[in-house]
């Protein structure tokens, strides 16, 4: 993407799945700076992250000054294990919210435009249609909890130059994800059941990370929502990577009740993401096509 913004940008959550991705899909002219609980890179020596705790107001001031000056700020990290934040919940809250408050409160002070990632958790599931950014909010638990409080104090403490990304059921080149396990199931078992009464938007980090480029680049402000276009169970999601890899083993449809978890999830959170693509000038690529494009990279 060719443009005039230029800089230094700090992407937070940088080892991780999309903000590894982030850090590989920087503008021209734009030098992205990751953060991290650890320093290391995972298999790209040449990426910089520093290590900082961004749950400490002071670190997170401290490091922001000694960047300056910053084009902006983009916030993907998140303590995002669903189930574990039922046991974890203040944890959970000190990543989700106290951190994202400590930088917003930080660019605001600075005048540093950011953008924050947060979720389709934050809905409650009930809508029969796409949820649009003005849609009211109900988090059913602790991770959806945290995260729309993470929005709250964002724009409590930087509203002219913020906006909130909320986006869904992420997997990329990086890190854990649903079709990784599915595919490594695939290799051991004939058979897999996979529940088919969750129904939102698979959306790979490939598509997601230059759309969040083109919301900081482009100044977008205010709440968007970013997923790959069209609606999928997690049993589609399933039966798509099986088929798409070339694999034989069998998917079978189950329900929420037959494989129960620790956390609540939202029973139809698909995202209606028009408001991003008028930004852009596009949307993110249907699900499916996504999903290939990711299985079939070099």
């Amino acid at each position: 993407m060719s443009t005039p913004f230029e800089g230094r940008v700090l992407v937070t959550g940088a080892a991780g799945m999309l903000g590894s991705e982030l850090l590989l899909t920087a503008p021209d002219g734009v030098h992205p700076i990751g953060t991290d609980l650890r320093a290391a890179p995972d298999g790209n020596p040449a990426v910089e992250i520093v290590g900082v705790d961004l749950t400490s107001a002071r670190e997170v001031d401290e490091l922001v000054a000694s960047l300056l000056p910053l084009a902006g700020i983009l916030h993907p990290a998140a303590y995002t294990a669903v189930d574990r934040a039922e046991e974890e919940s203040e944890l959970a809250h000190r990543v989700n919210a106290v951190a994202a408050g400590n930088l917003a409160r930080a660019a605001a002070r600075h005048g540093i435009p950011m953008v924050l990632v947060s979720t389709d958790f934050v809905f409650d599931g009930t809508a029969r249609e796409p949820y649009r950014p003005e849609d009211p909010v109900a988090p059913l638990g602790v991770y959806g909890r945290t995260k729309y409080e993470g929005e709250e104090r964002c724009r409590a403490e930087h509203p002219e130059g913020l906006a909130v990304v909320r986006t869904q059921w992420l997997y990329g080149p990086r890190g854990q994800h649903f079709p990784g396990t599915i595919l490594r199931l695939a290799e051991e078992r004939d058979e897999l059941r996979v529940v088919s009464d969750q129904v939102g938007s698979p959306t790979s980090t490939l598509e997601l990370a230059p759309a969040l480029w083109d919301v900081l680049v482009l100044g977008g402000r205010g709440t968007y929502h970013a997923a790959c276009e069209g609606e999928a169970s997690w049993y589609d999601f399933a039966a798509a990577a099986v088929e798409l890899a070339g694999r034989k083993t069998t998917v079978h449809p189950c329900t929420t009740e037959e494989f129960p978890r620790p956390a609540p999830r939202p029973a139809y959170s698909v995202l209606d993401s028009s408001r991003l693509a008028a930004l852009r000038g596009k949307p993110l690529a249907p699900w499916r096509e996504a999903l290939a494009t990711f299985l079939n990279r070099p």
